[in-house]
């Protein structure tokens, strides 16, 4: 489960990767042309392939895809 961090995070990365000319990976509806909304559509598919990268203070580190 990903924090509200992390999602935004991912989000707005997404949004940003659209905004510079990136496909979408999803058929985007008729009339959306926002960058983030796409990316929040995507998102809620689980589409988007991501891994986020945790590391904890005693050193380990744990490999979530957003996905």
């Amino acid at each position: 489960m990903l924090s509200r961090f992390e999602r935004a995070r991912v989000i707005s990365a997404r949004a940003l990767q659209l905004a510079y000319g990136a496909p979408p990976l999803i058929d985007v509806p008729e009339g959306v042309v926002d960058p983030y909304e796409v990316a929040r559509m995507e998102f809620e598919k689980g589409v988007i392939p991501f891994v986020i990268v945790r590391e904890y203070p005693d050193g380990s580190v744990e490999l979530v895809e957003v996905s």
